[in-house]
């Protein structure tokens, strides 16, 4: 798998145990991964090792977005939006080897593809705030 998808299966993963209780999610990753016919063993462990990054921050991730998104607090975006952002943030403030640049690009990308209409702008306005 390429980067983009597995960013792609990342942001699937996040968005589906942002659904479930804590105690629930190790369930949610397996099954996740029983989904994703195309990964190997070295990807799976890549995507479920980001998504466990991801939750670790997640605290601090989110204090960037509220203070970012002016009158849309994360309690408040709809689970899509949020988990785009959430997932870019990481790659912004965490991810060395990923330009800015591209996280806000794959992240609108992604919210054209599984977004509202208005995903896209959202996004990118958030995250252009934020870095």
């Amino acid at each position: 798998m390429n980067r983009r998808e597995l960013r792609e299966q990342i942001f699937k993963m996040l968005f589906r145990i942002e659904f479930h209780e804590e105690a629930a999610i190790k369930e949610q990753f397996d099954l996740s991964l029983k989904e994703t016919e195309k990964a190997t063993e070295e990807n799976q462990s890549y995507m479920e090792g980001k998504c466990e990054e991801v939750l670790a921050k997640l605290k601090e991730i989110d204090e960037s977005i509220n203070a970012a998104a002016r009158g849309w607090k994360t309690s408040r975006m709809g689970k899509v939006d949020l988990t785009l952002i959430r997932l870019a943030v990481y790659e912004i403030k965490y991810e060395e080897d990923i330009p800015v640049g591209v996280a806000i690009n794959e992240a609108v990308e992604l919210a054209k593809k599984y977004g509202s209409d208005d995903s896209p702008s959202f996004i990118n306005g958030v995250l252009a705030k934020i870095a």
